[in-house]
This record gives C-alpha cells, structure tokens and sequence, in this order.
C-alpha cells in the first residue's frame, strides 16, 4: 500500500495541474490525501477547491484545518489516512472479489457475511505493508506552521510503528532552495523514529508553490529509487541540482 500525505496552505502556481499529477499517481497505484492548512481569510475559494480537487483525482481524503488546531488535527489525520488508505485499497479489492462485473457489493452483503468481511479489512489494516510519501509545502505563508507540522510527523510516526504491518515513510518538501528545484528529500524511507529530529529548522522559505512538479516526482522516486541507491539529502544540494535532479518529469 502506498500513499502520498500532501500538507499544503494554498494554490499551486507553478508548473504542472496539482490536479492531474494526483490522476497519476492514481494510476501508479498511489492514492493521495491532502490536508489544507489555512489561515482564515488569507485562503480563497479556489485554494480550497484545490485542495479538494487534488484529493479527488488522487483517490483519497482532504480535510482543511485551521493553524490553531494544526497540531491536534495533523495527529488525527494522519491516523485517518493511512487506515482510509489501506481500507480503500481493500474495499476495491473486495468489490472486485464479489461483485464480478459490477453486480454486488460490501454493503449488499448480508449481515453476517458483512460483518466477516468488515473484521477482515480491519485486519489487513493493520497487517498490510504501508508506504507513506509525506510532502510538505514549505513555501512562504507555511513558516510559522512548521513546528506543528513536525509534530504530526512524529506521531504519524509513532502510528505506524503500533502497527502490525511492516510500514515506513519518506519525508519531502517543496520548493528547494535552489531555482528550478521543485522538491527536495529531508528524510530517505525509514521506519525509525530516532530520525526524526529538525527536519525544517534551517529551510529558506520561498514564495512558489510547485505542488504538481512536486507530487510527480515523488512519484517518480517511489516507482525507481529503492533503500539500497544512494540517497542525495538537502544538505548536499552543492553537489546535485536537487534531490531527484535524475528523476524530474
């Protein structure tokens, strides 16, 4: 099971659709969640109608919250994702099972057997592998809202170690501090919690907000970089332009 877990603040303006980058990571067998992070007053229509629309294409949830309650609402939602991802995924897989072409479904179940298939799904909720691509919007407006976004990385962290799957997550932001480089690694795949320490503490923020480069190429490290490549961290930027300067779509 795959997942990215997009944290943004408002519209995207540079680049490729948010919209149609989440259609592919879809279609890559990666279902996307956002979570809108807002400023009351300082966030459009159309900001949150985008927020809405990228969660849609991509197959998964959005939520928008306010910064008060970022960090209470960051530790529920990112719990949310990643059971709604996982019991998504199976719903489909089951549907498929029972409804052959198109005839039948989960909840036209009897009770009893509903009943079976829903202990079965929370089961494989549990149990099921999990990845998960955290990517954060770093541009201007989220400065003061980093610190709280660290601390619902923790404890989505915390979560997936109480499970009984085998789970891990990549941790990327967007834009980078270089020109022309939308999105950057801060932590490769890991299920170690320890690595978690100021993941943001020294970033230059930036006024751009390239969401839809930024998903398609998180996309494209998840289909083709593999824990035994090297991995190019920000701190490295001298040496590479970016991260996954090899992987830009």
């Amino acid at each position: 099971m795959k997942q990215i877990l997009l944290i943004t603040d408002g519209c995207s303006n540079v680049g490729t659709s948010p919209v149609l980058a989440a259609a592919e990571a879809l279609k890559q067998g990666i279902t996307v969640n956002v979570i809108g992070v807002v400023d009351y007053g300082t966030i459009g229509e159309l900001g949150g109608l985008e927020i809405a629309e990228i969660a849609r294409a991509g197959g998964g949830i959005s939520r928008v919250v306010g910064t008060r309650q970022l960090a209470q609402t960051m530790q529920m939602m990112t719990r949310k994702t990643v059971v709604q991802t996982i019991q998504q995924a199976v719903n489909r897989e089951l549907r498929q099972i029972l409804g052959g072409e198109g005839a039948g479904s989960i909840d036209e179940l009897p009770p009893a057997q509903r009943a079976q298939v829903v202990e079965v799904m929370d089961e494989m909720s549990e149990t099921s592998s999990l990845d998960v691509l955290l990517l954060i919007d770093c541009s201007a407006s989220m400065k003061p809202k980093l610190a709280a976004v660290e601390e619902g990385i923790r404890d989505l962290m915390l979560s997936l170690q109480a499970r009984l799957g085998y789970s891990r997550i990549a941790v990327f932001h967007f834009p980078g501090q270089r020109p022309g480089v939308d999105v950057v690694m801060d932590m490769d795949w890991t299920s170690d919690i320890s690595r978690i320490k100021s993941l943001f503490g020294n970033l230059s923020m930036k006024g751009a907000t390239p969401t839809g480069p930024a998903i398609l190429q998180v996309i494209d490290f998840c289909r083709y970089v593999t824990l035994d490549e090297p991995v190019v961290l920000e701190q490295d930027y001298g040496k590479r332009e970016g991260m996954l300067g090899d992987y830009v779509v």
